[in-house]
Parts: structure tokens; C-alpha cells; sequence
């Protein structure tokens, strides 16, 4: 990973589909969906290492601890911000919040790891070849 600044955030702005919603997941109602939330918290985090990541690195998730604090509605536009709080080793933690365009929706944090693509995927190939338990 190349040497990163002493700030590194990202912002991400989406509007809310009926696609995004809990409808989607089973539930009844017309908001947006907790995992969707989270992923556009994950696209927010990768956003703000772009630039910083060598040609054989890639970011994979390993963890969230967020609320989902407050629901937003379909046609309504989300902003979720990243700011890389800690980094230890190939482990980057990030505060990620959302707001929609009345109140605080997510709060919590989010941490991914920077490994090797081209591993990575010899990895996963081998899973292709081997039995399922």
C-alpha cells in the first residue's frame, strides 16, 4: 500500500431505490434495507483508499459494528462519510456515518484488510476444485 495522508475519508451520495429497501428482504416495509446501508458504508470505506492501493491489492471487509439508526424512504438521497480511523498492519478501521436529508442514519465502524488479488483469487480457485462439507 502506498503511504497515506494524514486524513483519509471519502463521501458517497445515493439515492434510495425500491430495489434498496427491506422489501427486498423479506420485510414489508419501504425503507432502506440495513444490509444495503452497510454496503454503501463498504463503498464509502473503498472509495477513500482509492489511489492508495498497488496494482496487486484489493480491500475485502471483515467486519461492521454499526446502528442503523433511523429509516429513509425510497426517492430519498443517503450521504455516507469514511474516515480511516486506525490502521494496523493490513487492517484499516473506519468511522462510517450516514445521514439522509433529515436525521443521522448509521453510525458505527467498519474494517477491511488489504490483501494480495492475484492470492486472493488462487484461493478462491481452489475452492472451485474442492468438496463442499
Amino acid at each position: 500500500m502506498k503511504p497515506l495522508p494524514d486524513t483519509v475519508r471519502a463521501e458517497y451520495r445515493h439515492e434510495v431505490t425500491d430495489q434498496d429497501t427491506a422489501v427486498r428482504w423479506r420485510n414489508d416495509l419501504p425503507v432502506l434495507a440495513t444490509p444495503v446501508l452497510l454496503w454503501l458504508g463498504e463503498i464509502t470505506a473503498m472509495r477513500a483508499l482509492e489511489g492508495y492501493l498497488e496494482d496487486d491489492e484489493m480491500t475485502v471487509g471483515l467486519s461492521h459494528d454499526s446502528s442503523h439508526l433511523a429509516p429513509t424512504p425510497a426517492g430519498r438521497e443517503v450521504q455516507l462519510t469514511a474516515v480511516l480511523r486506525e490502521r494496523t498492519g493490513s487492517k484499516l478501521v473506519f468511522d462510517v456515518y450516514g445521514r439522509d436529508d433529515s436525521e443521522e442514519i448509521l453510525s458505527g465502524t467498519h474494517t477491511r484488510a488489504v490483501v494480495r488479488r492475484s492470492r486472493f483469487l488462487a484461493r478462491l480457485a481452489g475452492k472451485d476444485h474442492a468438496s463442499p462439507t
